[in-house]
């Protein structure tokens, strides 16, 4: 059970508008599991007023969240009709920072993305902020169907506040206080959620990832990218810690001479170890007096050990084996049902899952449950996914 904390109990109390809020999201939350289904259907398995219910939905299809789509069997008298949520409004537009690029998209309510662009990053902040507003307010005015419920999502990759909407810290620029989610909000007029990129992933993973996942209470992702994130989920929440700053596992000391420096500077993290920086990196040494191909991506690399190129096949091995150690540590410390892996990596997990699995279950005691090691079900770009989250997971969730 939570403890109640007086210095947020204003905030907790219940309210009429706070008990009509979860009953909203109760409901849309039928509408999204279980379509198509009649306000019959829902009044009767959440046991609240049918009238309610019709003011509820009658409210959700003025703001284009849900729609009807016909009528269902009789059991005697009028046939029902059936709600489902709706597809083609925009309800979310999610800004994906990367070291690599920035990805804008908006999406609907179920997560489909109806409209994106990508532009490479430059490490002149300022710059690439005046890109990101020129971009959203072009988006923004191609699609005259965007609801009043439209909000925006940062996933950034560092470390966020997300209480206070401020990037406090992108190690990979060496960006302080980055006001984007600030400027985005007085832009546009929006509600605007910023948060870690591995934070982010963990709560797609939670709310869009598949049935298996969805099912788990406590998972950790392990976003395997340019550094190394952890987006930690306790009892169905993303653990985020003070001032978003939980979850930097990727600083932990996995061994030394790493095969690239870490982006804090050190040689002995696990981001030195096991990122797709330090796979590309060990293969270019596994290559040895051969010329490295220029440009050389870990897409690339990971098609290669696909057709079974000996080097890319041992550079990704040993990248897997420093994974599993990393995990290893993470499953003694938190006793996850499941950790998720997630990145570019998941396109080798025929390569690298049985060394994975060796190696984290020499981390379990015998007596407990071995915890699912998996690969992500969330696409090509993960990190978007979890950007359009922020926004969609609000619509849905509790509001404590």
């Amino acid at each position: 059970m939570k403890r109640i904390y007086l210095q947020k109990a204003k905030d907790q109390i219940a309210r009429p508008a706070t008990i009509r809020d979860i009953n909203r999201r109760i409901v849309l939350n039928y509408i999204r599991e279980r379509a198509p289904i009649s306000r019959a259907d829902i009044a009767r398995e959440t046991e609240l007023q049918r009238s309610s219910v019709s003011s509820i939905v009658d409210g959700l299809q003025e703001a284009g969240l849900i729609e009807e789509i016909g009528s269902g069997q009789s059991s005697g008298g009028r046939k029902p009709t059936l709600l489902r949520i709706k597809s083609g409004n925009p309800v979310a537009l999610g800004i994906d920072v990367t070291p690599r690029c920035v990805t804008i998209a908006v999406a609907d309510l179920a997560g489909k993305v109806v409209d994106s662009e990508e532009i490479p990053i430059s490490p002149d902040r300022d710059f690439i902020k005046s890109q990101i507003i020129s971009i959203v307010s072009e988006m923004i005015a191609r699609h005259p169907n965007i609801t009043d419920e439209f909000e925006a999502g940062i996933s950034v990759p560092g470390i966020a506040d997300h209480a206070t909407g401020e990037a406090v810290y992108i190690p990979y620029f060496q960006w302080g206080n980055w006001n984007i989610a600030e400027t985005i909000a007085k832009e546009f007029g929006l509600a605007v959620t910023i948060d870690n990129d591995a934070n982010a992933v963990a709560l797609a993973e939670l709310w869009f990832g598949n049935e298996k996942i969805r099912k788990y209470k406590n998972f950790i992702t392990v976003l395997v990218s340019e550094g190394i994130g952890t987006g930690i989920v306790f009892d169905g929440q993303v653990y985020r810690g003070e001032r978003g700053a939980a979850g930097e596992f990727g600083h932990m000391i996995v061994g030394s001479e790493a095969p690239v420096q870490c982006s804090c500077g050190n040689y002995d993290c696990w981001e030195a170890h096991a990122s797709e920086k330090a796979t590309i990196a060990r293969y270019y040494r596994l290559l040895n007096s051969h010329l490295p191909p220029a440009g050389m991506s870990i897409t690339q690399l990971i098609g290669l050990a696909n057709i079974g190129e000996e080097q890319a096949l041992e550079a990704l091995k040993e990248t897997a084996r420093y994974l599993g150690i990393g995990i290893s540590n993470l499953i003694l410390g938190f006793s996850p049902q499941a950790i998720v892996i997630s990145g570019s990596i998941v396109h080798a997990w025929n390569l690298v899952a049985d060394e994975l699995q060796a190696i984290t279950e020499k981390s379990v005691r015998h007596d407990l449950p071995k915890p699912d090691v998996i690969p992500s079900s969330l696409g090509e770009n993960p990190t978007l996914m979890g950007a359009l989250s922020l926004v969609l997971a609000r619509k849905f969730a509790s509001a404590s």
